[in-house]
């Protein structure tokens, strides 16, 4: 019973933290093709799931979610990432773990801007890096729901043993995430760095046909 309440007030954090951030954005968000590129990307890094559904943690989105992030900032990140998790289990099921996989992967959209601010030199090394270590992080988050949900007691021994329980799936996620950033990180930056050119230019235009 205990366990029941803590997973429902989680539950209710994380929902509200999303409603809270979508909120946010939608105030600050620029441009309608803006919109639209994120709804785009969105899609497309939900629907990549779907066909490695069979295959236990291995899949493109984290990938895909972490490039978008890095290249048009941590707000359009993040929206990518939350919102690839809801069109994803449009086909592989929502339930009670979906706010907390929009969360996840949000949260990796999130860290992609802010990477993508540095504009370092090591910034190819630093993507994979963090892919792998998203990996880890991704399935420790959605450890919590699962213990705060199924586990009982809740104690740091159990919660250690469920993090344990995960660990050869999150190394197949961090793999995958690395395999992925390796072979098409460089080509999908630049893809969508053109992308980020084209929408600048547009929205100039715009900027200047209202002044004139």
């Amino acid at each position: 019973m205990l366990s029941t309440h803590w997973s429902l007030f989680s539950l209710v954090i994380v929902s509200a933290s999303l409603v809270i951030i979508y909120l946010w954005y939608d105030r600050k968000a620029g441009s309608t093709k803006e919109i639209a590129l994120i709804a785009t990307l969105a899609a497309f890094a939900g629907l990549s799931r779907v066909p490695f559904a069979a295959i236990p943690s291995l899949q493109p989105t984290t990938f895909l979610v972490l490039i978008s992030g890095y290249v048009f900032g941590a707000g359009p990140g993040f929206m990518v990432g939350s919102l690839a998790a809801f069109v994803s289990n449009l086909f592989l099921g929502h339930g009670p773990w979906t706010p907390w996989q929009m969360m996840a992967w949000g949260l990796v959209g999130l860290s992609g801007g802010i990477l993508g601010r540095w504009k370092w030199k090591y910034a190819n090394l630093s993507l994979l890096i963090l892919s792998f270590m998203w990996g880890l992080f991704f399935g420790w988050i959605l450890n919590i729901w699962h213990w705060l949900t199924f586990v009982y007691p809740l104690t740091l021994k159990s919660f250690i043993a469920v993090q344990l329980t995960s660990i050869w799936f999150d190394l197949i996620h961090a793999s995958g995430n690395v395999f992925f950033m390796y072979f098409l990180g460089a080509d999908l930056i630049k893809i969508l760095h053109r992308f980020k050119r084209r929408l600048t230019v547009s929205s100039l235009s715009v900027q200047e046909l209202e002044r004139s």
